[in-house]
């Protein structure tokens, strides 16, 4: 109980969305031209606030991490929808001055951010009260809005007429007046804040969004307290370390697959394949065909062929013999010798 009335007293005064968060600043601006005004859209948001809270927390067990955000929206719409029909049968005049701010509930960043950071990570009964608290710190900021830009632009408070309309400022029912009273609100808000801390209370804590820890905290990477400066650094000393493994997987990996390479070569060479191992069959097979086809050609020749052989053999004798006939004549004596020879037998 202690949890639910904190988160209560969170939204509506240390994390309110509007003063101290600056969230929603849309419908802010731009539906608080009366208090009546004003307090419908904050309770309107606040329904939508607290129920979706109520679910997102009761379901997100089985809400898968990576398309969270889109099933916050389908229940948000859910729930937005609901409202808008509700207001549309029992009070159709604010519905109408509403409009399609209405509708524009679904992608609120008060809903999203509440959903996102304390109902996805926190049990039922205190996301319940937390959305309540966030409803509640809406509509206080909304009405409170609404009450001085109708009191000043025209004179009335909640539609009761306080002084005449000529003594209004017509700027404040007007976009710069809700910039103007906004900013008056805000200040005023922060000159209580720098007394409580002058007095020595701490205030750290306001507009920190740290009650629920900078882990769960949506705007932990923006925030300027040193808790969360300090969450800051673990985180990035956490993806350095991340980093540095991916580093060294893949250089393993790399590592495996050059032995891989290495180890598959010799395999290749020792082992061929068997398509290559049949077409070097293939090539002896035919070599060895060949081989046995031309000694049949030599043993078959025919006696013909034979003789024109022989015939180039006694031709290349003859060739010889002529050679040693001219030899024999050269070495024989001229015929005047011979007659010599003669003439002198006879004598």
């Amino acid at each position: 109980m202690n949890k639910s009335l904190e988160r209560l007293y969170n939204g509506i005064i240390k994390e309110n969305p509007t003063f101290v968060l600056t969230l929603g600043m849309c419908p802010t601006l731009a539906v608080t031209t009366s208090a009546m005004n004003g307090l419908g859209m904050g309770l309107t948001t606040a329904a939508v606030l607290a129920m979706s809270n109520l679910f997102i927390s009761a379901l997100r067990k089985i809400i898968p991490d990576k398309v969270r955000i889109p099933a916050f929206i389908v229940i948000v719409a859910s729930f937005v929808t609901i409202v808008q029909l509700l207001l549309e049968a029992f009070i159709p005049s604010l519905n109408a001055s509403l409009g399609i701010y209405i509708p524009l509930i679904v992608v609120n960043c008060i809903i999203l951010g509440r959903a996102e950071s304390y109902a996805y990570h926190n049990p039922v009964i205190p996301s319940f009260f937390d959305g309540v608290g966030m409803g509640l710190g809406f509509t206080v900021a909304l009405t409170l809005l609404g009450i001085f830009r109708e009191f000043i632009g025209s004179g009335t408070f909640f539609g009761i007429r306080v002084f005449p309309e000529e003594y209004g400022v017509t700027m404040f029912v007007l976009a710069p007046g809700a910039f103007f009273v906004l900013a008056m609100l805000v200040a005023i808000q922060n000159f209580i804040k720098a007394k409580m801390e002058a007095k020595g209370k701490d205030v750290s804590k306001i507009g920190s969004g740290c009650a629920s820890g900078c882990a769960g905290c949506g705007q932990a990477s923006v925030c300027g307290k040193p808790r969360a400066k300090a969450y800051r650094k673990v985180q990035e000393k956490r993806a350095e370390s991340v980093s540095e493994e991916e580093e060294e997987y893949d250089e393993e990996d790399e590592e495996i697959d050059e032995i891989l390479e290495d180890t598959k070569a010799p395999v290749k060479e020792n082992n061929p394949k068997v398509s290559e191992n049949k077409k070097a069959d293939k090539e002896e097979l035919k070599t060895e065909e060949e081989s046995s086809e031309d000694s049949k050609e030599k043993n078959t020749d025919s006696p013909e062929e034979a003789a024109e052989e022989t015939g180039d053999v006694t031709e290349e004798t003859g060739e010889s013999s002529e050679t040693e006939d001219n030899k024999e004549k050269n070495n024989k004596p001229s015929g005047k010798n011979n007659k010599k020879k003669n003439k002198k037998r006879r004598k």
